[in-house]
């Protein structure tokens, strides 16, 4: 293992490095509430931080991810709930000067005929392009890795007659850096995006007296889609626990789940 760091580590040195100067600054979760054949604007706030000019792409994908952290970016309509064809990028392709900022502006055109209730999403990516620069000392050429952006663009259609479906996929304790790391596995099974937040009530499982309460971070979750939530429990002593594990969203739909949990003294 340390051998292969070492030599990803060479590559890097020789061949390139890791480029950072294009970032975004509104977000990268973009969420509308649409109807049938209105059109919607939005736009992506751009910055060069670097003392160079920068070349930037910007065109639509797919997304989905799993819980294990796999996240799949593929062509548009891959995704049966792609959005793709309603959005349309007034460019493709934008340089920018040493320090500047800009806005790239888009329309999304909501069908007259969309069939189900839910949320429908693609994402516009933004990417850096980068010449391959000649290698004045060896043979081949200078690869310079970059960091591209992933903003989606959630729209809910009806909503009010659509549910998120969470069920918790596996739940198990890591150590990570001296901490106990309760990992919970959530997917959504439902028809709409939401933003869920995991919590666990632990018990003494011999007095069932409640022996703590700690939340994860809220992530979003897209329908067909999972996350590990993390939630550090190093408070808690080793020993052999109850504990009610409940997923909130923002519209206070509540999923919950009763497991046992063994903090090991490891």
């Amino acid at each position: 293992m340390i051998k292969r760091i070492l030599l990803f580590a060479a590559f890097v040195i020789q061949f390139g490095f890791l480029h950072a100067s294009i970032v975004v600054l509104n977000g990268l979760t973009h969420n509308y509430k649409v109807e049938n054949g209105q059109v919607y604007k939005g736009k992506i706030a751009i910055e060069n931080t670097d003392n160079t000019p920068q070349n930037v792409k910007i065109y639509l994908q797919d997304l989905s991810y799993k819980a294990d952290g796999t996240i799949n970016y593929s062509t548009p309509h891959t995704n049966e709930k792609t959005n793709s064809d309603w959005i349309k990028l007034n460019t493709n392709l934008i340089t920018l000067k040493a320090k500047e900022k800009t806005e790239v502006y888009y329309e999304i055109t909501v069908p007259n005929n969309i069939a189900r209730a839910g949320s429908y999403w693609s994402v516009i990516m933004v990417e850096p392009v980068e010449d391959l620069k000649p290698n004045n000392t060896k043979e081949g050429v200078n690869i310079t890795s970059v960091i591209r952006y992933a903003i989606q663009v959630i729209t809910d259609y009806n909503s009010e007659n659509a549910k998120p479906d969470l069920k918790f996929e596996s739940v198990k304790i890591d150590k990570e850096e001296g901490k106990h790391i309760l990992k919970i596995a959530i997917a959504n099974n439902g028809s709409l995006y939401c933003r869920p937040t995991a919590n666990v009530e632990i018990y003494n499982r011999k007095s069932g007296q409640k022996a703590g309460t700690f939340s994860s971070l809220p992530m979003g979750l897209l329908p067909n889609t999972s996350k590990s939530f993390y939630i550090d429990i190093s408070k808690m002593p080793p020993d052999k626990y109850n504990a009610a594990i409940i997923a909130t969203d923002d519209d206070e739909n509540a999923f919950a789940l009763n497991v046992e949990l063994e903090i090991k003294n490891d």
